[in-house]
């Protein structure tokens, strides 16, 4: 990344207490539903309830989910 790019992102450290990392999951409504299912068993996610429910992507046949951790 150059210098300026480097001088828009917040310092390192700088993040309010309700920035959490994501996980988007994007694929077919199958894929999306399996990569879930296997996030779960392999404990990447600890409930299903972290996931947001499936919805279209803005990609023609794409379906997307989020884990929020």
């Amino acid at each position: 990344m150059s210098t300026e790019f480097n001088e828009l992102l917040p310092p390192f450290g700088d993040k309010s207490a309700t920035d959490k990392s994501q996980i988007w999951i994007i694929g077919t409504r199958e894929q999306v539903l399996h990569t879930i299912n296997e996030f779960y068993v392999k404990r990447i996610a600890t409930d299903r309830v972290k996931f947001t429910p499936i919805i279209p992507a803005p990609f023609e046949g794409k379906y997307m989910s989020v884990l929020v951790r």
